[in-house]
């Protein structure tokens, strides 16, 4: 699929993610880029993959679920169709980790500070 068909692009903010992404057992992994390609293509994307959080500045959650693990990958959108991811964990309870949150959040605003 050509690149300008995307409805959305994904780009990685320096390496945080990435370092999240190279511990995850590679079934998950394959699940974060099917669930990454399906978030670019979709023209509505199902609350099940990528939900804004409540009470957050412009913070999203990509939801991954692979057999019994679940990742938690946030991302905020910049200029519409380009979603920067900033983070991810492994979710082991109902509630979103607030210093995961934090995290997320830190890296948002230094991501638009570098940008000016």
């Amino acid at each position: 699929m050509p690149e300008n068909d995307k409805n959305r692009t994904i780009i990685f903010y320096k390496n945080y993610f990435e370092e999240f992404f190279v511990k995850q057992r590679q079934k998950v992994k394959d699940k974060i880029i099917w669930t990454f390609e399906l978030i670019e293509d979709l023209p509505q994307v199902p609350e099940t993959y990528l939900k804004h959080l409540e009470g957050t500045d412009g913070l999203y959650e990509i939801r991954v679920q692979q057999g019994s693990d679940i990742v938690r990958i946030f991302c905020f959108f910049d200029k519409g169709k380009l979603i920067v991811v900033t983070s991810g964990f492994q979710k082991k309870s109902q509630k979103t980790p607030r210093q995961e949150m934090e995290k997320a959040l830190k890296i948002k605003e230094e991501y638009y500070a570098e940008k000016k």
